[in-house]
Formats: structure tokens, C-alpha cells, sequence
């Protein structure tokens, strides 16, 4: 089993710049891909960044040029710098990592999530 406990949500003003963590517990040798997805109220939940075991990354466009993902493997460490924040980022955030089969990753464990808040 694997146990993901993110931090580093808060509240800022449009422009500011957060940083998440996202620290992996437990059987992490298993984890090929980690990812971070958010979630607004009334709206379906977005990944937002992913990265691969051998650091390949993807972003979703919203986040593009703002928004950069890493890890820190020796630390079992994700985050998710963010920069110029807009009040549209507002969310839930959540970490999420597993396997990869068939080439996509499987998304099979999940931190409870951090709130992520911008005001305008």
C-alpha cells in the first residue's frame, strides 16, 4: 500500500506563487507515475500535471508556463510549483500516483487533497 499526504495549500492573491508537496509512504517502489489533480466545486475533477519514472512530464493547457511538477526521488517527494495564480486555479488539489500498465499510468492511490484558494 501506498499513503500520499500533500501540504503547502493556502489562500493568495492572483499573481502569487504556492508550492505543493505531495510525500509517498509505504510500498513506493511500486509508483512508475505521480500526478496532481484538482477539483472546483460543480466541476469535473482536471489533472493538472503528471510525471513519469523516467521525469517525463505532462501539463494540462490551463497550467501551461505557470505551473511546473518534480520530485525529489531520494525524499519519495512530489510538488507542484505554481506561479501567476489566476482565481480560475482555485481548487482542491490532490496527489495521486500508481503503476503504469499499457503505457498509461494507473491512478490507484490518492492523498486527501489540499485546498488552494485565489482572490482576485
Amino acid at each position: 500500500q501506498v499513503q500520499l499526504v500533500e501540504s503547502g495549500g493556502g489562500s493568495v492573491q492572483a499573481g502569487g506563487s504556492l508550492r505543493l508537496s505531495c510525500a509517498a509512504f509505504g510500498v513506493t517502489y511500486i509508483i512508475d507515475c505521480m500526478g496532481w489533480f484538482r477539483q472546483a466545486p460543480g466541476k469535473a475533477r482536471e489533472r493538472v500535471a503528471s510525471i513519469d519514472s523516467d521525469g517525463s512530464t505532462s501539463y494540462a493547457d490551463s497550467v501551461k508556463g505557470r505551473f511546473t511538477i518534480s520530485q525529489d526521488n531520494a525524499k519519495n517527494t512530489l510538488y507542484l510549483q505554481m506561479n501567476s495564480l489566476k482565481p480560475e486555479d482555485t481548487a482542491m488539489y490532490h496527489c495521486a500516483a500508481g503503476p503504469s500498465a499499457g503505457g498509461y499510468c494507473r491512478w490507484r492511490y490518492w492523498g486527501q487533497g489540499t485546498q488552494v484558494t485565489v482572490s482576485s
